[in-house]
């Protein structure tokens, strides 16, 4: 039996003196109510109760512990009201973490609006391409790209990106065009991020099947934003996530090239443990990403 509805029987009997009137207040029969006492009881082990054919009272170790019985009763019921106002109002510490590029571009902003409109939440936004164990490491929210592994979280999905391989117009142009296979790209010099890709070994689709290639890259780093920006100013091609160069291709500074050979989008999702009592705080924050954020990088 829960100990709790225990003490609520005990508590109401004592109230009404008598183990029909408590069970008329609670909701239950007479010999449930009955048996809730005695299992209090028999686990604390004193008699809390008198009992006659004409009347219960107290015994004085039932007297003491009524006192703390109210207590306790007290701050469960205050516990609980804490908890419904937070699924009710946005409130308290919020959590979220997300790669660092795609955070410092777009999650950033949204927390910014975020704690505009909820100025109840103090939020904690942590930056990094490394997996971050949402239970283990206390997340409330974690912004992925790319499909689950993870079967046990629930995700939201809020848009897609490619993944793509970009140069420059300029550097394009110089090599006499953009490559027409990946076999090609022996003829460039390649700009590696080893964040995103083997550095000797670059990935490619075709007919939904993966193959690789091998490269020699002029430049590795394991900064995506130094690849690009390294592409942007005539170094070569490279590999990068769509969001991280769309509006550069939109703007005409880099030109996506082998788009025959990419594998199909990635979604852009928000991923949590459980949908189950989802807090305010979290529903809050995936519903105003929802309403406000265009995260479709595939249509250049």
């Amino acid at each position: 039996m829960d100990r709790f509805d225990t003490i609520a029987a005990f508590i109401a009997v004592a109230d009404h003196k008598g183990f029909a009137p408590a069970a008329r207040a609670l909701a239950i029969s007479a010999p449930m109510a009955t048996r809730l006492v005695a299992a209090l009881e028999e686990r604390l082990g004193v008699r809390l109760l008198q009992r006659t054919t004409r009347s219960v009272g107290l015994t004085d170790e039932g007297a003491r512990f009524l006192e703390r019985a109210r207590h306790i009763v007290a701050d469960l019921e205050e516990a609980e009201r804490l908890a419904e106002n937070e699924r009710s109002e946005p409130s308290g510490r919020l959590s979220v973490s997300a790669p660092l590029m795609f955070g410092r571009m777009h999650v950033g902003p949204l927390i910014s609006r975020y704690m505009t409109e909820h100025p109840q939440v103090s939020v904690e936004l942590s930056l990094s391409d490394r997996f971050v164990d949402l239970i283990e490491e206390g997340v409330d929210l974690a912004l992925r790209i790319g499909h689950l592994s993870d079967s046990a979280l629930v995700a939201r999905k809020l848009g897609a990106t490619r993944r793509v391989v970009v140069g420059s117009p300029a550097y394009l142009e110089a090599r006499g065009g953009a490559p027409l296979a990946p076999a090609d790209l022996g003829r460039y010099r390649l700009i590696s991020c080893s964040a995103l890709t083997p550095v000797t070994r670059w990935r490619f689709w075709s007919q939904s099947r993966a193959f690789d290639v091998e490269t020699r890259p002029a430049y590795v780093t394991n900064s995506a934003e130094a690849a690009i920006c390294h592409a942007e100013r005539d170094g070569g091609l490279t590999i990068a996530v769509g969001y991280q160069v769309f509006d550069l291709v939109r703007a005409g500074r880099l030109q996506v090239v082998l788009a025959d050979y990419e594998p199909e989008p990635l979604p852009i999702q928000f991923v949590y443990p459980s949908a189950r009592l989802l807090s305010a705080k979290v529903r809050a924050l995936i519903d105003l990403a929802g309403r406000q954020c265009d995260w479709s990088f595939v249509d250049f």
